[in-house]
């Protein structure tokens, strides 16, 4: 594991948004959700989320996840990713999303 400072993660913006819309992603390589994350103030964004193992479309609604907010765009085939939803990888390789655990405001930043 690679030490970081304080500045290091400082620079990184972590914040909190709701997934407003959820498509089916089959151009990707590896089975994946289109998400759109409403992040209030740092705005609305698009992700390609590896999560279709323990998540449904459907649940994902309305969902507040913790999302990295100023990465550079990245083109997932023919999608272009503007965050990154984060999770945790469990024991069977499936990611389990990242998320407060009481309702903040849209774009609150991880303290």
């Amino acid at each position: 594991m690679n030490e970081i400072t304080w500045d290091d993660f400082a620079k990184v913006e972590l914040r909190v948004g709701t997934i407003t819309a959820v498509e089916e992603f089959p151009e990707a390589r590896k089975p994946a959700f289109k998400l759109t994350v409403d992040f209030g103030e740092c705005g609305v964004k698009k992700s390609s989320a590896q999560i279709t193992d323990l998540y449904q479309r459907e649940e994902l609604l309305g969902r507040q996840v913790i999302g990295v907010v100023n990465f550079p765009r990245k083109q997932i085939g023919p999608f272009f990713s503007e965050c990154l939803v984060t999770g945790f990888v469990d024991a069977g390789g499936a990611v389990v999303l990242a998320q407060p655990e009481r309702p903040v405001p849209n774009g609150a930043k991880l303290a």
